[in-house]
C-alpha cells in the first residue's frame, strides 16, 4: 500500500468515526456475528462462518444481487484474519495492479510468513487474460482469492478459477432482515442516523423492508436521503425530531405505495387479476395490471415469470409464438431494467391477452402424471429402448447379451411416406389413453387436421 492508499483508508476510518460517509458504508459489521442475513452461508456452524472464524479460509466466490453482503462479508473477513487483506475493483484495476499485489503477497510470505487475501469486487468485469494471470498465484497458495459479482460465475469467470473456489450463493435479504437494519440505521447514535434522533412509522419501515427487495444498500439510501432532507418537528412530544412517514419513505425511494397492505393481501390479488386478465383475453386489463404492479415497486422478473407461466398454461399451443415472446421479455427485461423493461412486460402481456387460448398442454401432463403415479413404470417397448455403445449395437443384432432385443423392430418414420408410421409409443398398460387433446383454437386446429390426416383423428375437446 502506498502512502496515498493508505491516507485515504485512513481518512475513510475517520469519517466513519464521525458518523461521516455514506451511511451504507458507516453501517457494515465489523464481526461476523453483527451481519444480517445469508444464515444459510454463515450461520453459526456453517462451513463459511467456520472457515472465517478459524481463519482457515480458502479461495472463494461470492455472487448474488446487488446489496446482499458480498463487500460487507469480505470486510469482515478483513478484520478477522490474521492475512494481509488486499482490495481491487476490476471495473478499475488492471493487470499492473495485480501485479504489485502479487509481488507484495510474496514478498510477506518469504520474510515473515504472513499470506495474502485478495478481494476483488465485480470480478466478472476481468476479462479472461485478466482472470488466468491469477490461476497459478491461486493454486500456489500466493493469494487466497475472494471474488464478488453479481452475474453468474459459471458464465462469468474462468472455469479454472471456478474450480479452485468454492462457491457461496447469497440470497436476496427477506423482509426481516431489511427490517432490521432500518431500524438500526435509524437508531444506532454512533454509526447510524441516530445522532439526529429520526423516529419511523410502522407502515413506512413495513413499505421500505417490502420495496426494497432484498437489497439492503437501496433501504440505508432512502433512510439516509430521508433524515438529511426532512425538517424536525417544531412542536409537540417529539419537538425537534425527524419524523419518516410513509409519505417521505415513497418520496426518497422513489416508489409508490400503491395498493400496498401489511400482509402482501393486494399483492396476490394484483397478481391473480393480472393472469386472469390474459387467461380471459383482456389486452387493456393486462396493460392496467402491469402498470399498477411496477407503479407499486413490484419485480419485473416476478412479472415476466407469470406471463411465461401463463403463455404455456392458458395459451400453449394454440399460440406457440406466446412462449417464445414471453420467454425472450424475461430476458429483455433483466438485460435492460426500467424505465424501458414496462414496454416490453406490456409487450409480452398484450401478446398473450390476445392469443387464442388453450389448456391442452396442461391436462396433458396432468393426466400423465396421474397414469404413472397408478401405474408405476410400465416396461418400455422394446423396439424403443436405447441400444447403447458398439457392444449394445452387436448384442442387438446376434439376440445374444444383456440387451438382447433392445431396438429391434424400430421403424424409423422418416423412411415412410409422409415421415409417419403407425406404431405403439407408450407402454402396454396405457397403449390406448389419449393425454394431449388439442382445442380447436388457434394453431391447434393446424395440429387436429395433422393427425386427422395420417389416420389418428382427435377426440373432441
Amino acid at each position: 500500500m502506498d502512502l496515498f492508499d493508505y491516507m485515504r483508508q485512513q481518512n475513510i476510518k475517520e469519517q466513519q468515526a464521525r458518523g461521516e460517509g455514506p451511511l451504507a458504508s458507516r453501517l457494515r459489521p465489523d464481526t461476523l456475528d453483527e451481519i444480517v442475513g445469508q444464515e444459510h452461508i454463515i450461520g453459526r456452524d456453517k462451513l463459511l462462518y467456520r472457515a472465517i472464524k478459524a481463519d482457515k479460509l480458502g479461495s472463494v466466490i461470492l455472487f448474488g444481487p446487488p446489496g446482499t453482503g458480498k463487500t460487507t462479508i469480505a470486510r469482515v473477513i478483513a478484520n478477522t484474519t490474521h492475512a494481509d487483506f488486499k482490495q481491487l475493483n476490476a471495473t478499475t484495476a488492471g493487470k499492473k495492479d495485480m501485479e504489485e499485489v502479487v509481488s507484495h503477497a510474496k514478498d510477506i510470505m518469504a520474510a515473515y510468513g504472513q499470506k495474502t487475501i485478495l478481494f476483488i469486487d465485480e470480478i466478472h468485469r476481468f476479462n479472461k487474460a485478466q482472470q488466468d494471470y491469477l490461476l497459478p498465484f491461486v493454486e500456489d497458495g500466493t493469494v487466497t482469492l475472494i471474488g464478488a459479482t453479481t452475474e453468474n460465475p459459471f458464465f462469468e469467470v474462468n472455469r479454472a478459477l471456478i474450480s479452485r473456489s468454492r462457491l457461496f450463493e447469497l440470497k436476496p435479504l427477506s423482509r426481516d432482515n431489511i427490517k432490521t437494519l432500518i431500524l438500526r440505521a435509524v437508531n444506532d447514535e454512533k454509526k447510524g442516523m441516530g445522532m439526529y434522533h429520526p423516529y419511523i412509522d410502522d407502515n413506512a419501515v413495513e413499505f421500505l423492508s417490502d420495496i426494497a427487495e432484498g437489497d439492503a444498500r437501496a433501504a440505508l439510501n432512502a433512510v439516509e436521503l430521508a433524515v438529511l432532507t426532512t425538517d424536525p418537528e417544531g412542536s409537540g412530544p417529539d419537538a425537534g425530531r425527524i419524523h419518516l412517514t410513509l409519505d417521505i419513505m415513497q418520496e426518497c425511494i422513489q416508489k409508490r405505495a400503491i395498493g400496498y397492505d401489511k400482509d402482501g393481501n393486494n399483492h396476490y390479488d394484483t397478481i391473480s387479476a393480472f393472469i386472469k386478465s390474459m387467461r380471459g383475453s383482456d389486452p387493456d386489463a393486462a396493460a392496467y395490471y402491469v402498470a399498477r404492479m411496477l407503479e407499486a415497486g413490484e419485480d419485473i422478473k416476478f412479472i415476466a415469470r407469470r406471463i411465461m407461466i401463463c403463455a404455456s398454461e392458458d395459451v400453449g399451443n394454440a399460440d406457440p409464438m406466446a412462449l417464445v415472446v414471453a420467454t425472450n421479455a424475461s430476458l429483455a427485461v433483466e438485460r435492460i431494467g426500467l424505465p424501458e423493461a414496462r414496454i416490453i412486460l406490456t409487450h409480452a402481456a398484450t401478446y398473450v391477452a390476445c392469443a387464442p387460448k388453450s389448456n391442452a398442454v396442461v391436462m396433458a401432463i396432468d393426466k400423465a402424471q396421474a397414469a404413472v403415479r397408478a401405474t408405476g413404470n410400465l416396461p418400455v417397448p422394446m423396439y424403443l429402448r436405447d441400444v447403447h455403445y458398439e457392444a449394445d449395437a452387436r448384442a442387438a443384432e446376434t439376440g445374444q447379451g444383456s440387451f438382447k432385443g433392445n431396438g429391434t423392430g424400430y421403424k424409423y418414420a422418416h423412411d415412410y411416406p409422409g415421415h409417419y408410421v403407425d406404431q405403439q409409443y407408450m407402454p402396454d398398460g396405457v397403449a390406448d389413453e389419449r393425454f394431449y387433446i388439442p382445442s380447436e383454437n388457434g394453431y391447434e386446429q393446424n395440429i387436429r387436421a395433422y393427425f386427422e390426416r395420417i389416420g389418428k383423428p382427435m377426440p373432441k375437446e
